[in-house]
């Protein structure tokens, strides 16, 4: 079953830093991976993308994020450093249609 799965969210404090993982299926290995996110009562909105080893960056979380894939392991990674409360939201990772469940990341002193 072609999924992805992403992990790595949590309860962090401003200006803390953490890492998402998206693992996916080996089939999507040659699939460019994004990252999205939606915060409560918002739109979900794209974050980043990293199509073979090109990345691409929403203007908003350019310079604070940084979209990584190990191909080795079928995972991509999104690190998020100085967080910010406006970083609360459910991250998303997608590859073509497909869709993981989300992991909340919370930023809160």
């Amino acid at each position: 079953q072609v999924q992805l799965a992403e992990s790595g969210g949590g309860l962090v404090q401003p200006g803390g830093s953490l890492r998402l993982s998206c693992v996916h299926s080996e089939s999507l290995r040659g699939y460019g991976i994004g990252w999205f996110r939606q915060a409560p009562g918002k739109q979900r909105d794209w974050v980043a993308t990293i199509s073979g080893s090109f990345p691409q960056y929403a203007a908003s979380v350019k310079g604070r994020m940084t979209i990584s894939r190990d191909v080795a392991k079928n995972t991509v990674y999104l690190q998020i450093n100085n967080v910010k409360p406006e970083d609360t939201a459910v991250y998303y990772c997608t590859a073509g249609t497909l869709w993981g469940q989300g992991t909340q990341v919370t930023v809160s002193s």
